[in-house]
């Protein structure tokens, strides 16, 4: 089975090809790789666009057009496959991104050619959870503005809203899925009540992990700390706006791990602005990265990351194995 990995600067070619040679046995083959050109920054800009427009919206892969001639399988990450790539690799057979959106694939396209699009669940959810808890403990301790102010010469010990802690407190999930219940397990130690809203998952499966199930109105009202996982939707787009915010205690925290898309942003910046609650920790943006100019780079009560919650070591390694493991079973007969 010829198979073209495709590498970016977030999982290199060869993590695939190792998992591979594992997975497959050392007579799979052949493959071959070609890496995706631009930096680290411009990839990440690329996915950015392409998760909001479709692998169209970027400038067409022409080292991948060139080098996708013998493809049977397509192995990668972040990298565009419009119709420009399937039209130059007439054998394709499958598609296997090493995530679960399938943002940079021409579905349709891929559809009419009757080639299979796979992505991969759950590869991150364990440094995705991680995050959250980095984020809720630098925000509610404010550990980002504490160092920052050493940084410059200060002490300062005066913030936006006192300290509080995960311990004791009622933290809410809006989303169960893998992040979800990685995060859940991971604040065990912490021993917060855990309220949860996803219709998806049934009450038994959230005693397991010693939460129990709220509406959205409940959660919103009733949290401390309140951290956004869900997936995107057409049902749920920027279904988080002021009327949930609104519900939430002057003292609670709002984190977001998950897509931009499922909030209105500038209704979470009024109610920041406005001090109507304590603050915000943020991993994910409708702008990426954030303007120069950028509004939010200028309160006082939100902690930013740049878009990375999914982004270690670890994670990239098991997206390249879980990778390798979809095209593992294909090839069998």
């Amino acid at each position: 089975m010829h198979t073209l990995v495709i590498g970016d600067h977030f999982i290199p070619a060869e993590y695939y090809v190792d998992a591979l040679g594992v997975a497959c046995g050392p007579n799979f083959g052949p493959v071959r790789t070609v890496q995706w050109a631009g930096d680290k920054a411009a990839q990440h800009e690329a996915q950015q666009r392409m998760e909001w427009e479709g692998p169209d919206a970027v400038p067409v892969p022409e080292e991948i057009v060139a080098a996708a001639a013998e493809a049977e399988v397509l192995a990668l990450h972040f990298a565009p496959v419009p119709t420009a790539v399937m039209d130059a690799a007439p054998n394709l057979k499958a598609v296997a991104v090493a995530r679960a959106g399938l943002e940079n694939v021409d579905l349709a396209a891929a559809k009419e050619r009757g080639i299979e699009v796979m992505g991969v669940a759950g590869r991150n959810a364990s440094a995705v959870a991680e995050l959250s808890i980095g984020l809720m403990l630098s925000e509610a301790r404010d550990i980002a503005r504490a160092d920052a102010s050493i940084k410059a010469g200060g002490w300062r010990k005066q913030f936006p809203a006192p300290g509080q802690e995960i311990s004791g407190s009622t933290v809410g999930l809006v989303g169960f899925g893998h992040v979800g219940r990685h995060l859940a397990r991971k604040l065990s130690g912490f021993a917060p009540r855990l309220l949860v809203h996803d219709p998806f998952v049934y009450e038994e499966e959230l005693a397991e992990y010693g939460a129990q199930a709220a509406s959205m109105e409940e959660v919103f009202a009733q949290a401390d700390f309140l951290s956004v996982q869900a997936r995107v939707t057409p049902d749920n787009e920027r279904f988080i706006g002021a009327e949930l915010l609104g519900l939430m205690k002057p003292s609670a925290y709002f984190l977001n791990v998950g897509r931009s898309r499922l909030v209105r942003y500038e209704d979470l910046y009024q109610v920041l602005a406005a001090g109507r609650i304590a603050g915000a920790a943020l991993d994910v943006y409708d702008e990426e990265p954030l303007p120069v100019d950028s509004p939010w780079r200028k309160l006082d009560n939100v902690t930013l990351t740049p878009h990375y919650a999914g982004d270690t070591l670890a994670t990239n390694r098991t997206s390249a194995r879980l990778v390798a493991e979809r095209i593992a079973a294909l090839a069998q007969p």
